[in-house]
């Protein structure tokens, strides 16, 4: 087994594997190194395809095929296979011929492992996680060298893009990453740079897949970061769950250390498993260790006065990645006013999830293949537990089509079938907010009581739009931060979009039975 280097390396079988299944991807690793051959295996992350994995990845030269969960008699037969100079190829999900030395991980070109792009997550499930030696061969340059080279063309990059944050624990939101810079950059005091990976949204794993299988793009773009805009520390902010994400991410921060010559050190700081401890201002509350968690009051935002009162960078894996692309100079793609790609993870019913990548100019339903659905879903949530409720997933990826179309941009797409009931989903995200709120502002604190109320009522058979709408209106535009601006959404685009349903349940009928049952 190598942790060192896999890329190159023939005949090889990697064990792609994340935190929902590193266990039986490890009894595969030990089965394959237990065969007495000249194969070279390594431990890789996911490619984001959770239920396909532990998802064995076996290559002779340029020709890879994929199998899905083996048994250890199947790795047996597949590694001692691969030992005589041959890929293995009866019950593989998919085979792919390509370039040897190919730095990407292969994939076929239809089917879920042949859904959307892979610019960012090009190395995830073929490149060896914390292998800084691989990864440098790979770049050729280190972002972290790079900035301390020429730390004005690096800032200039990112400072002339056009690049929009990526996820709801980045400091920019959907907003402009150029203006968040320049103000870090002109704000007197030693700046920090927090890499926010905080995401307990269950269904939200985009961050975590980057710390999981990428982590040392992510760690090197942070610390060039750092580097560029004259910033003293890295903290890296995880959730306190996510043993694998948090392990992987230290040992290529400490990697990088051995091979940089920066003296900026670089903390990870775990917060709560708590949906607001992953907002940004909640972000540096816990990263300074404060017992109660409270979102805090803006302007001055995190960029003037964030962790102990310095001007702070607060971007998600997920913007530091595209910012990767960025210092590439990698070709543009996407929207022209928001660049880039934007990582979606489809879940179909709870019972099938993966992550892919999309370009921004490309429109939610290239994301379906993924998990490939049947016909039966009739709507879907997009944008995580405060995303939007739709009927269509004909919508651009890009952050102005997503809020034109009133859905949220947290890189989620939750298909719901025919049996879901809109009215009980919408009360479900409401009680969710009403009980997972910090407490510290009135419209999120009160409207999100109010909100459950007044849809309580609904089965009373009193269903009082205007009051809805009025409400919801207040939490969206005068709550203190983005869990009670979002908070609403569910409800706000549940009677825009399924508005009969609500009726109907003011009739003490519930379409789908779900609430007539209960």
């Amino acid at each position: 087994m190598v942790d060192e280097r896999i890329i190159g390396e023939t005949p090889a079988v990697r064990v792609a594997t994340g935190s929902e299944n590193h266990h039986d991807g490890r009894e595969l690793l030990h089965e394959a190194n237990e065969s007495e051959t000249s194969v070279t295996t390594a431990e890789v992350g996911s490619v984001g395809h959770i239920d396909l994995e532990p998802l064995v990845v076996a290559t002779v030269e340029g020709k890879t095929a994929f199998f899905s969960r083996p048994s250890t008699e199947r790795m047996e037969t597949i590694t001692r296979t691969l030992g005589e100079g041959t890929v293995p190829t009866d019950g593989a999900v998919a085979v792919v011929e390509h370039d040897p030395e190919t730095a990407r991980l292969p994939t076929p070109e239809t089917g879920p492992l042949g859904t959307g792009v892979r610019r960012v997550l090009g190395g995830c499930g073929w490149l060896a996680p914390t292998s800084i030696e691989e990864y440098t061969d790979v770049r050729g340059e280190r972002f972290t060298d790079r900035a301390e080279d020429d730390p004005e063309s690096v800032r200039t990059h990112v400072m002339t893009s056009d690049l929009r944050g990526r996820g709801r624990g980045d400091a920019s939101g959907d907003a402009s990453v150029a203006a968040e810079w320049t103000t870090v950059y002109e704000t007197a005091d030693d700046p920090v740079v927090v890499v926010n990976g905080n995401e307990p949204d269950e269904h939200a794993d985009s961050d975590r897949l980057l710390l999981e299988s990428a982590p040392l793009l992510v760690v090197d773009v942070a610390l060039a970061s750092a580097v560029a805009l004259g910033a003293t520390d890295v903290v890296i902010y995880t959730n306190e769950t996510e043993q694998i994400a948090r392990e992987r991410t230290r040992k290529a921060a400490a990697a990088l250390d051995d091979v940089t010559d920066t003296e900026i050190p670089i903390r990870i700081i775990t917060g709560p498993d708590e949906y607001k401890a992953g907002e940004p201002t909640m972000a540096l509350e816990a990263i300074e260790g404060n017992h109660r968690i409270e979102a805090r009051r803006r302007p001055p935002g995190p960029n003037e006065h964030g962790v102990d009162g310095r001007p702070t960078l607060v971007h998600t894996p997920r913007t530091f990645a595209q910012l990767g692309q960025i210092l590439n100079g990698t070709g543009p793609v996407g929207a022209s006013a928001d660049p880039g790609t934007r990582l979606v993870t489809v879940v179909n019913d709870d019972t099938t999830a993966a992550t892919v990548e999309l370009s921004t100019d490309a429109t939610l339903e290239a994301a379906l293949s993924a998990v490939e659905p049947d016909s039966g879903w009739s709507g879907a949530c997009v944008g995580g537990v405060f995303g939007g409720l739709t009927r269509s997933l004909d919508v651009p990826a890009s952050a102005s089509g997503l809020r034109s179309a009133r859905l949220g941009t947290n890189g989620v797409v939750e298909l719901l079938d025919k049996s879901t009931c809109m009215v009980a989903l919408a009360g479900e995200r409401a009680t969710f907010a009403k009980e997972m709120n910090c407490g510290r502002c009135v419209p999120c604190r009160e409207g999100s009581k109010q909100l459950v109320d007044l849809l309580h009522r609904v089965y009373d058979g009193e269903y009082k739009d205007g009051r809805l709408r009025e409400l919801v209106r207040i939490m969206r535009t005068t709550s203190l931060c983005g869990f009670g601006r979002d908070a609403a959404r569910p409800v706000t685009t549940a009677i825009e979009e399924f508005e009969t349903e609500f009726t109907a349940h003011a009739k003490g009928h519930c379409p789908t039975g779900i609430c007539n049952r209960s």
